[in-house]
Order: C-alpha cells, then sequence, then structure tokens
C-alpha cells in the first residue's frame, strides 16, 4: 500500500475503482485501521462507480504514530469526563479533520464524497462543517454529535472498550480481545460466523497492534466534548445511517446528528437500519451500499 505525507504525518491509504469516476474518502473509527472497512463494501461502492480511498487515520495502523505525545491514563480520563472535568488531550477531532482535508490536497483531489464511520463520522463532520469546499456529500455513519445529553453506551459495550487486552503485545491476546469487542458491539441479528470473525480479526492484529494510538484517540473523542454546533453549521447534502441494534452510540446519537444538521438549516436524510448493531454485517452491505451511492448520485444531480 502507498503512503503520502500530509498535515505534517505520513499517512497510509489505497483505492479501488476507475481513477476518473468521483472520489470517495472513507474514514474509520477510534483504533480501527482502514482495513476495518469491509473489503466486500468498497468493492460495491465502486462497483456503482465511485473511486474508493480507505486511509489508516494518525496514530494507526501504518500511518505515523505519535509516540512523543504519550500514554494517557485511560481510566484517569473516564474518571473527569464522567466528572465533568476538562480534559486535555494531545490532539483533537478536528485536528483528525485536517488531517483528512491535507490527505485530499496530497492527493490533488479538490472535492470528495466523504464517509465516515463512528469517530470517522466525528471527523467526516468537522471536515464537512469547516472545509466544504472539499466535501462533495457527508455520509455519517454509527457516529453522534457528542452531546452529554444522549443516552450513554450499554455498560458491557463500555467496559469492553475501555479495557486492554491482559497482556500487551501478545498477537493471541489481542485478537481473542477483538474478537470479544466486536462481538459485543455487532450486530445480534446478523452476527458473524466465528471463523469469519477471527480471520477478520488476525488480519487487523497482524497488520499492526498499536494500543497508545487508539488511547489517544478515545481521549480525542472526549475532550473534543459537545460538538453540536459545529454540526449545525453543515451545510453539504448528508445522510445519517444507524443502526437499531447499535450498543455502543445508540440510535438517539444518529437522530441527534440528523437534527441538528436539519436545525441548523442543512440538507438531511436519517436511515434507521434494522438489524445493525456498532458493525457493518455482511447481509446489509448491498443496502448500505446502495443508499450510499443513492445520496451521492442524488447530491450531483440536484
Amino acid at each position: 500500500m502507498p503512503s503520502i505525507a500530509a498535515n505534517g504525518l505520513t499517512f497510509e491509504y489505497d483505492e479501488r475503482g476507475n481513477p476518473s469516476d468521483p472520489v470517495m474518502l472513507m474514514i474509520m473509527g477510534v483504533g480501527a485501521q482502514m482495513i476495518f472497512w469491509p473489503e466486500a463494501l468498497c468493492d460495491m461502492l465502486a462497483a456503482r462507480g465511485f473511486r474508493v480511498v480507505r486511509f489508516d487515520n494518525r496514530d494507526i495502523g501504518l500511518s505515523s504514530k505519535l509516540d512523543h505525545l504519550g500514554m494517557p491514563k485511560i481510566a484517569l480520563e473516564a474518571v473527569k469526563f464522567a466528572l465533568r472535568l476538562p480534559l486535555k488531550a494531545p490532539y483533537y477531532i478536528e485536528d483528525m479533520a485536517r488531517d483528512s482535508a491535507a490527505l485530499l490536497g496530497a492527493l490533488g483531489i479538490p472535492r470528495a464524497h466523504v464517509v465516515g464511520a463512528s469517530m470517522g463520522g466525528m471527523v467526516a463532520q468537522n471536515l464537512a462543517a469547516n472545509a466544504p469546499g472539499k466535501v462533495a456529500t457527508l455520509t455519517s455513519i454509527m457516529s453522534t454529535t457528542g452531546s452529554r445529553k444522549l443516552p450513554s453506551p450499554a455498560s458491557r459495550a463500555r467496559r469492553v472498550l475501555l479495557s486492554a487486552p491482559r497482556k500487551i503485545g501478545d498477537p493471541g491476546v489481542a485478537i481473542a480481545h477483538l474478537m470479544k469487542l466486536l462481538r459485543v458491539i455487532g450486530s445480534r441479528t446478523h452476527p458473524m460466523e466465528e471463523g469469519e470473525l477471527r480471520a477478520f480479526c488476525e488480519r487487523q492484529v497482524l497488520r499492526s497492534q498499536y494500543p497508545a494510538g487508539a488511547a489517544r484517540q478515545l481521549v480525542a473523542i472526549a475532550a473534543s466534548g459537545d460538538r453540536t454546533p459545529v454540526v449545525r453549521r453543515i451545510k453539504v447534502p448528508t445522510l445519517v445511517i444507524h443502526g437499531d441494534e447499535d450498543p455502543l452510540l445508540r440510535p438517539a446519537c444518529g437522530e441527534a446528528t440528523a437534527r441538528a444538521i436539519y436545525e441548523g438549516g442543512g440538507s438531511v436524510a436519517l436511515e434507521r437500519v434494522a438489524g445493525m448493531g456498532h458493525d457493518f454485517p455482511g447481509p446489509l452491505h448491498e443496502r448500505i451500499a446502495d443508499r450510499i451511492a443513492g445520496h451521492c448520485r442524488q447530491a450531483a444531480t440536484s
């Protein structure tokens, strides 16, 4: 996979589809490498007429690691967050949005359809609000505004997300931990078959295992706080996709995202997906690809 310098960092990326097709930039969530985007879903989007570009966010995968920023004490930061005390992060969601804008510039892409999942949705929201000229459309998937008024994650989902593998650096332990996390936050209606889940998690861990980056990204989310005023500024055509079985960012989080954009005078559609958790179940790939592609085409012709 190639890499490119942008915003003072180096980003690993890949792409598929016809180079002359409209670009779709895919931004993944906290602690997740670009290969968390299902290959089948990316292929479906490319087949629907898009040049699909994925990349590893800062501090994850094969992109620049920011070791000099130190390892956050997640337990302490969680207590401060619960007590509504101020958090200071090594970087913030807006910094990651600037990464995405710089990456597009470095690749010579003036404007793209931007699709973000979970934390990637937050990054994409900030990008659309603060650099609208670079965003043709926004698709925000399983994401949130960060408002403290929204429902908290299910307790089990919160625990497994904030926990660390018992033995850092052991691939077998890391694979088992990731499998447990994806089982807890994933779809109940469409659970991934055990062998497929193990192969998926092995691919993630063997490519890169870097918990410090995931910890810094978690703190970046918490320290960025309620971004509702930012989301209200989004004016690019927006699609919000959220599953009704998401235990991590509850369905109300997607509804709040759509509502903030609507209240700010933006154009937004909300797609509630039955049987979808905080994941991309295989049986729903076609529906998700069709909905994203249709949203992008509709905006291009309106």
